[in-house]
């Protein structure tokens, strides 16, 4: 006699990142574009067409997600004039063009990660934890990534940015204790603004 059991798949909104309960109805959302697809809760359906996400099913067009930025042209505002608001950047053009190339790359992936809807995940529960420690380290290497922690003294979460990628920002992990955490990504230079900014604590900035 074969015995069928249930699998049991844990899955998360990609938004809120809340474990969608056993049975609850996610809908799936690519945040490029593309063919790669997430599960978004319900309550965050809304947001993710804010953030140009497009449904599962939905009729596509040819557009360039905002958050598809490539090091080179980053690079290139900075020398030949950016068109994003100063106000929506960490760090003004005069400011960029003194900064160590170790800095910029912490600048730029403070940047991407505060277009992403991950600023809007760690802003609201700075509402309810309170100020985090927060870094931002650069990884040795030929890739160009940034690892963005954020801890509360209850909960922490890493994220991982890749400047050179089409999905530049992705959640790499997350835990409880705080003390799980070494190396230098206890190492906290940067800081959370109310809104879930992430800013680097360079002196220059």
């Amino acid at each position: 006699m074969t015995r069928i059991t249930r699998v049991t798949v844990e899955r998360a909104c990609a938004i809120c990142e809340r474990t969608l309960l056993m049975g609850e109805r996610a809908i799936r959302f690519s945040p490029n574009g593309g063919a790669d697809y997430v599960d978004v809760c319900p309550l965050c359906a809304e947001t993710a067409m804010e953030y140009g996400w497009v449904r599962e099913g939905a009729p596509t067009s040819l557009t360039v997600p905002a958050e598809r930025r490539k090091r080179g042209s980053f690079l290139s505002g900075i020398l030949g004039g950016r068109s994003r608001g100063a106000e929506e950047t960490v760090a003004s053009e005069p400011i960029l063009r003194r900064l160590s190339e170790h800095e910029l790359s912490m600048v730029e992936a403070a940047d991407i990660f505060n277009a992403s809807q991950y600023r809007r995940t760690i802003g609201g529960i700075g509402k309810s934890l309170g100020t985090p420690k927060v870094s931002v380290v650069v990884l040795s290497g030929v890739n160009a990534e940034v690892v963005v922690t954020v801890a509360w003294d209850i909960s922490w979460y890493s994220y991982r940015v890749s400047l050179d990628s089409d999905n530049p920002v992705r959640l790499e992990e997350r835990g409880h204790d705080p003390s799980d955490l070494e190396g230098a990504i206890t190492e906290w230079n940067a800081h959370m603004e109310e809104d879930g900014r992430i800013v680097p604590n360079i002196a220059r900035l």
